[in-house]
């Protein structure tokens, strides 16, 4: 099987397109598309300008699309720049893991708002349950009520002394 740049030069040469007529139809640098038909991939700053590109080109020559990117890849895996990374980690399936995609799924505005919405009812509910509880905990509640019967006149306090 030939390489992607070959398949793209041939395509291009079939559809009797130039160089220029690629790039302006695809917006993409007319130096860009050489390196490109030249398999030159050191051109490209990262592999997603590469595969982009690619896509771009394959698409506009009516190439198999999913073919030529497969292709891409195991080239683009040959080359020591462009190679894919190894992951980080291991992929991790735990609770936790779960708990904090779930989390980071969450809308906070709506969040936010039926927490205060939350917040709101119970303040309202505590303070009706102490409005009734102190209504009925007076503290003169149980004591019959007074008669008043007026001081006599030889019945007063005494004034404080002042020393």
């Amino acid at each position: 099987m030939s390489t992607v740049a070959e398949q793209l030069r041939s395509a291009r040469e079939a559809r009797k397109l130039t160089v220029y007529q690629v790039a302006e139809t695809t917006k993409i640098r007319t130096d860009h598309i050489r390196a490109l038909e030249e398999g030159n991939y050191e051109m490209f700053s990262a592999p997603i300008y590469i595969r982009g590109s690619v896509k771009n080109c394959a698409t506009l020559l009516k190439l198999d699309v999913p073919a030529v990117m497969a292709a891409l890849n195991v080239e683009l895996g040959q080359t020591e720049k462009f190679k894919e990374p190894p992951p980080f980690t291991e992929e991790s399936n735990t609770v936790v893991d779960r708990l904090m995609f779930l989390l980071a799924r969450l809308n906070w505005k709506i969040g936010l708002a039926g927490g205060v919405a939350l917040g709101i009812v119970l303040i309202v509910a505590l303070a009706g349950f102490a409005w009734r509880h102190h209504k009925h905990s007076h503290p003169l509640a149980g004591l019959p009520p007074a008669v008043y019967q007026p001081a006599s006149s030889s019945e007063t306090l005494p004034l404080p002394s002042h020393h």
